[in-house]
Parts: structure tokens; C-alpha cells; sequence
């Protein structure tokens, strides 16, 4: 099937709403500057009410824009409606004809179109095939599965072959099964077209294993843009560092900032890091942050930091260990737990930190 691509520009775009009750304006997204390069898919990702679902209908032309530029390609559609703009969107409700059959339902935007009854059979045949529902052509979407149900809505968006492909928290009607499934069925169908995607969702697992970049939104603004490696490992502050995955933060001082490493003391120990955010400087207080995976425990007073084992949550493949210090309950991921010593609930331990991936953010 034929292909296209476009990249999409959001220069300087503000959505200000009214409130009706207090008449006072909200700032639904404010000065977002977003460049999206063909062929990726971007996740606008973030918790309720932060700008991300407002973003994607400025681009779909749901919403206009209070100020600023949209821009697909080199065009400038700020201005023009949902059918002039080359997008297409897939909800969170299916939406799909109850009265038609999966290949009508498929259909219905090609012959809007006016497209040949024989290219109309060669493209909806083409797409049911990919998105492996090809034996399920003339069944009604009430004996289809969710999952079944939200591939034919993806086909549907995808055979008018947008330039954009827009998608609203397509997998929040699913089970955690079938979201995990769509995850992979989703980035090897958007993979296959090459079209650039824009993908909301407030859920990390989904924003990592979809993205090639993540865009973190909160409170009407874009926080961080990165690669789902980048902001898991690198974030430039606690909020992202917290919504993007489980993290523990302790209280630190700087001492001391070179080109290769950061001296931190916590407590009464000094400890080398090699990650921190551009700014720290020597004689600052700071926040360290630290993965489950990055810590381990060991026998008490060999780590940065003592506690107690409180709770083992065995998962197969890993322990979560939760252990209790003076700065709060830490989460530790012992994994490969076979060949690992685990400490019994109630033991009391040292928390180890692997220097490489700590990393320090600066005090909020």
C-alpha cells in the first residue's frame, strides 16, 4: 500500500479556555513548541488535565489554537478544518458502524472519496491483512473482541493513507492483556507504513515501548522531550523521574563537579555519580534519584544507607524488596533472585547504590 509522511510543527501554541463558573481563564496549554520528524511516532504523555489530549486536537483541528502556528509538513493548517488536513484519528471508543460489516466499516472512507469499487476491494483486502483480520472481513464488530474491534478502527484511520496519524488513548477499553498486545500490533503497523504518528496516552509502560520520542506534559506545558532511554534514565527533575517510572529520591550536598562526575554526600558518605543535570553546582543541596534496579541490598553498614526489610513481592524473573529507612520506604529490584541472596522480612540491611545509573537532580 501506498505510503505518505509529513512532519508536524507546533510553533509557540496556547489553548486558553473560560471557565464558566469562576469566568476566569485556563491555561490549557501554553507556548508548546513541538517538532515531530516524519515517519516517528511521538508520545504526548502526561497525567489528566496536563494539555496532552487539548495538543493533539490542536492538530487535528478539533480545537483552534488561542495563539501561535500548526504545521504539517510545510503547510500551515492552523485555520483549516478536520477533512481539509491530511490526518486521521483513532478515538478511545471504537466508533466503529454497528449496521456494517468489518469491510464496510473499513470502506466507508475510501468511497466518501469516491474511490473505484475494485481499489476500494484491493485496499480494504490489503489492510485486513495486515492488521491480521483478513479471514474476518464479513463479521459485524458485536462478535468482535476489543482488541479485534480496535484494529479494525486503526485500518479504518489508516487506509485513506493520512500523511498523520492521530491517536487518543486508543487501548484505555482494553484489558491489560490486550493493551499489551495492541502495544506491539500498533508499533509494527505504524512501522510498516512509515507514518508519523502522534500517540496521547498517561500511561509509561505504553509511552516506552511505543515511542521513538516522548514529549512530558504537565500543568499546560512541555516539561521534557526525549527518547523513552533518556527520559527514563536521564529526566531533568523529580516530576518527570517520578511519572516515568518507580524511583526513590534522597535528600543530598554537593560537593564537588567535574566534567566526568558529581561528588554527592549523603549523610555522613560521600559518593561519586556520573549522571546530573547541567546547573548542579559544588555547596548546593540536590536530590539524588535511584532506579529499583539501581540499588541491591547488602550486610548492614556496607551500603550508602541502612533500613529494615519490610515486604518480598516475588515476581518470577525478580524480587521487589521494600526497605524501610530514615528517608522512607525504598523499593529494591533484586532480579534473577536464583542466584541472588534475598534478605528475610524484618532483616536488617545496607542499600548499595551502583554509581552509573544514580543520577542528581536538582532541589525542588
Amino acid at each position: 500500500m501506498k505510503t505518505k509522511t509529513a512532519s508536524v510543527n507546533l510553533e509557540n501554541i496556547t489553548k486558553i479556555f473560560k471557565d464558566k463558573q469562576s469566568h476566569s481563564e485556563v491555561h490549557a496549554v501554553q507556548d508548546a513548541n513541538i517538532l515531530i520528524e516524519p515517519g516517528t511516532l511521538v508520545t504526548l504523555l502526561g497525567p489528566s488535565g496536563c494539555g496532552k489530549t487539548t495538543t493533539l486536537r490542536m492538530i487535528a483541528s478539533f480545537e483552534l489554537p488561542t495563539k501561535g502556528k500548526v504545521y504539517i509538513g510545510n503547510e500551515d493548517v492552523t485555520y483549516l478544518p478536520p477533512n481539509k488536513r491530511d490526518t486521521a484519528m483513532v478515538f478511545q471508543s471504537y466508533g466503529l458502524f454497528p449496521h456494517m460489516n468489518v469491510f464496510d466499516n473499513i470502506a466507508y472512507g475510501l468511497k466518501l472519496r469516491k474511490i473505484s469499487k475494485s481499489e476500494i476491494e484491493k485496499r480494504v483486502m490489503e489492510i485486513l491483512k495486515l492488521v491480521g483480520l483478513e479471514q474476518l472481513a464479513q463479521r459485524a464488530p458485536s462478535r468482535l473482541s476489543g482488541g479485534q474491534q480496535q484494529r479494525v478502527s486503526l485500518a479504518r484511520s489508516l487506509i485513506v493513507q493520512p500523511s498523520v496519524l492521530l491517536l487518543d488513548e486508543p487501548l484505555s477499553n482494553l484489558d491489560a492483556l490486550l493493551r499489551e498486545q495492541m502495544r506491539v500490533e500498533i508499533r509494527r503497523i505504524q512501522k510498516s507504513f512509515g507514518i508519523t504518528a502522534v500517540y496521547v496516552t498517561h500511561d509509561r509502560v505504553e509511552a516506552m515501548s511505543l515511542s521513538d520520542q516522548i514529549i512530558v506534559m504537565n500543568a499546560g506545558k512541555i516539561i521534557q522531550v526525549g527518547s523513552p532511554e533518556e527520559i527514563y534514565e536521564k529526566p531533568d527533575s523529580k516530576f518527570v523521574a517520578g511519572f516515568i517510572g518507580k524511583v526513590a529520591f534522597f535528600p543530598i550536598e554537593v560537593q564537588e563537579v567535574t566534567e566526568e562526575k558529581c561528588v554527592v554526600k549523603i549523610n555522613d558518605k560521600v559518593f561519586d555519580t556520573y549522571s546530573y543535570v547541567q546547573g548542579i553546582k559544588s555547596g548546593q543541596k540536590a536530590t539524588m534519584m535511584c532506579r529499583p534496579e539501581s540499588m541491591k541490598p547488602v550486610e548492614p553498614g556496607k551500603g550508602i544507607l541502612d533500613g529494615e526489610v519490610r515486604t518480598n513481592i516475588y515476581l518470577g524473573n525478580s524480587v521487589e524488596s521494600f526497605i524501610s529507612t530514615e528517608f522512607g520506604e525504598v523499593l529494591v529490584q533484586i532480579d534473577n533472585p536464583v542466584q541472588k541472596k534475598i534478605y528475610k522480612e524484618g532483616e536488617k540491611v545496607s542499600i548499595a547504590i551502583d554509581p552509573e545509573l544514580a543520577r542528581v537532580l536538582p532541589e525542588e
